[in-house]
């Protein structure tokens, strides 16, 4: 790639360098301004909008930074892809059954996004998952009469008891059995309350899939009956005269699965499973693959944990063909297939937006001409590694260099040099390690014990963010999200740095990148403009992260706002949710954001009777106590 500098630098090159038109699905690009863009198909063009636009759209609302963007164009657009190339799937391989998707509600439960998905996803019928009474509440609700439900997790009688109710109301409600111990309670409720139940059972398959999560799958999984509980389940429906109940199989394959042959290994097997029930006198009718079907965080179409070796093309035309070949042989008509198809539905559709609020440079300051007199050896020794760099190997001049700091740390501590020493003594080190940096990128292989080197001198940018709060898989699992700058790409990135959230944790930042050659420890980013706000996104983030976050340092959520492009390139404000305040945060953990008011007020009052403010300093400090109170929890310029 051509070098980083400011002459040479377009937004073809930031495209290559940041990977977007691997991994944005062709929904994220750059414009010849140097600014994110992002493209929605319309039935008659395309339209391609600047993200900055919206940005300063937002703005003028009086939305500021950090704020979650949601799509609600791409929300759409990947509900009519999945169904749409799975009917593809089912016409081209003259498949019998029908494509019969639900969105898991676990994987973002808010009611922005539930909404949209069912009131977009009616036309194909398109359902949603709930593993718990919370989600089954809200999923009654949010669906139309005779909209589907898959019932997972455990469940008790308020739970089986509204599953009942939502047949009896027109839902296809599946109750999938996770254990046995779920039947005699799920057959007693339907006897008393006089309804049939629709019946799944979720299986264990034997075959492991790869990435993250491979515990979903195999003998040792959480979740399902082993064959030997799966034999014991059809036995006790036949004894009851419940068999008849029994019509959907569920088998999750796996989350983010990466491999194409581990899903073709699964579905095969679920596909005997199938069989097997149709042979044992259940009548059937759908087979639920679960999740599984990956997001290509990286763009790099391999089968690395963040991505995945197929498109959905080839998942859809395996799950097809699997079952229809499987079946086919056995006389045994085509079921519905089910998917439950959540991170791949809404990843694309949500990012994160946040600015920069400072940095931290590694970088050694001006050297003095000559040392002082009374200089330590070792400063001296420092001063001649570096002037001697071009003629000793970059890591014999690193290595001793690290041995004199470190001894000169040492000396430090036992009080034998001063302050002032230790620190041109710091500055001279930081001045070595710069310049060996430097030259690192001319090599075609990095020296042993250099590897790291540019990475520990990488900038700190501090961002208006919580990982903790926006991004906890990050933290959690190490989950790679796509990072950049969403404006300045007419400009080089010269700057390397990682990215520091406003938590008091070391933790609380992101330091492994997403680039176009692959990861990277450190991000390409620019230095920071006098009045003018660095804006970064991570990208690809609405799954899972909106209702796992946590509160640490009492950072809360962010202010949220779902838009609408238009046709005409214009975009319409549809929803806007105000982050919270520090009032709401205190409030989640059992504090009385008035009570505190008060007793801050009569403290303010006795200060004033102590003599130590005045009347008008207390009604300046109360009104500014409340307005903190009621303000963001996020830095605020």
């Amino acid at each position: 790639m051509t070098p980083r500098t400011a002459a040479t630098w377009s937004p073809d090159q930031s495209a290559e360098l940041y990977g977007i038109r691997n991994w944005g699905g062709g929904n994220y690009d750059l414009n010849a301004q140097g600014e994110v863009t992002i493209k929605v198909r319309f039935p008659e063009r395309e339209v391609v909008v600047s993200l900055m636009e919206i940005v300063a759209g937002l703005e003028q609302r009086g939305h500021v930074m950090p704020l979650l963007l949601r799509i609600e164009n791409l929300l759409d657009a990947r509900i009519t892809l999945i169904n749409e190339t799975f009917r593809a799937a089912i016409r081209n391989a003259g498949y019998q059954g029908e494509y019969r998707g639900v969105f898991p509600v676990k994987v973002n439960q808010q009611a922005q996004v539930i909404e949209e998905i069912v009131r977009f996803g009616a036309a194909y019928g398109h359902g949603l998952e709930a593993g718990s009474k919370a989600e089954l509440v809200l999923a009654m609700a949010a669906l139309p009469e005779g909209g589907q439900l898959i019932l997972n997790g455990y469940k008790d009688r308020d739970f089986i008891d509204l599953g009942l109710w939502a047949t009896k109301l027109g839902y296809r409600c599946f109750f999938v059995i996770e254990s046995p111990a779920e039947l005699p309670l799920i057959l007693e409720r339907s006897r008393l309350l006089g309804i049939r139940p629709l019946l799944g059972v979720r299986i264990k398959i034997s075959a492991k899939v790869g990435g993250l999560w491979t515990e979903t799958s195999g003998d040792r999984s959480s979740f399902g009956l082993s064959t030997v509980q799966l034999v014991e389940v059809i036995d006790s429906l036949k004894q009851q005269n419940y068999l008849d109940c029994l019509q959907l199989l569920h088998c999750h394959l796996g989350s983010q699965i990466p491999d194409l042959q581990q899903i073709r290994t699964g579905v095969l097997e679920a596909s005997r499973f199938y069989a097997g029930l149709i042979a044992d006198g259940a009548p059937m009718g759908y087979i639920d693959f679960g999740g599984g079907l990956a997001v290509d965080y990286t763009g790099s179409q391999t089968n690395h944990v963040h991505s995945r070796n197929y498109n959905l093309a080839d998942y859809c035309n395996t799950l097809v063909e699997v079952v229809k070949t499987t079946l086919d042989p056995l006389a045994i008509p085509h079921p519905h297939i089910v998917t439950e198809s959540g991170r791949a539905t809404v990843a694309h559709t949500t990012l994160l937006l946040f600015n920069i609020l400072d940095i931290l440079h590694f970088e050694a300051l001006s050297l003095p001409e000559q040392l002082p007199a009374e200089s330590h050896a070792l400063v001296r020794q420092l001063t001649g590694i570096r002037e001697t760099l071009d003629s000793v190997p970059l890591n014999s001049s690193y290595q001793d260099a690290v041995s004199c700091r470190d001894t000169l740390r040492q000396l430090f501590r036992q009080g034998e040099i001063s302050l002032r020493e230790r620190s041109l003594a710091e500055n001279i080190f930081l001045a070595i390690a710069q310049l060996i940096s430097s030259r690192l990128d001319r090599l075609e292989k990095i020296p042993s014990g250099l590897e790291e080197l540019q990475q520990n001198l990488a900038d700190i940018y501090y961002g208006n963010f919580s990982v903790f709060q926006s991004l906890p898989d990050t933290w959690a699992i190490d989950q790679l999200f796509p990072v950049m700058p969403v404006h300045r790409h007419t400009e080089a990135p010269v700057r390397q740095g990682i990215i520091s959230d406003l938590t008091c944790d070391c933790d609380g930042k992101l330091d492994n990148f997403i680039l176009g050659d692959g990861e990277s420890r450190t991000l390409p980013l620019h230095p920071l403009k006098d009045g003018e706000d660095y804006l970064l996104g991570v990208f690809l983030m609405g799954a899972y992260q909106e209702t796992m976050g946590d509160l640490h340092n009492l950072l809360g959520d962010t202010h949220v706002a779902s838009i609408r492009i238009n046709a005409d390139g214009s975009f319409d404000l549809m929803r806007e949710i105000s982050g919270d305040s520090i009032a709401d945060v205190l409030s989640y953990i059992e504090y009385q954001p008035q009570q505190l008011f008060d007793t801050f007020r009569a403290k303010a009052e006795l200060a004033v009777r102590q003599g130590k403010i005045t009347v008008a300093e207390r009604r300046q400090l109360v009104e500014k106590y409340s307005s903190t109170l009621h303000g963001y929890t996020y830095f605020e310029t």
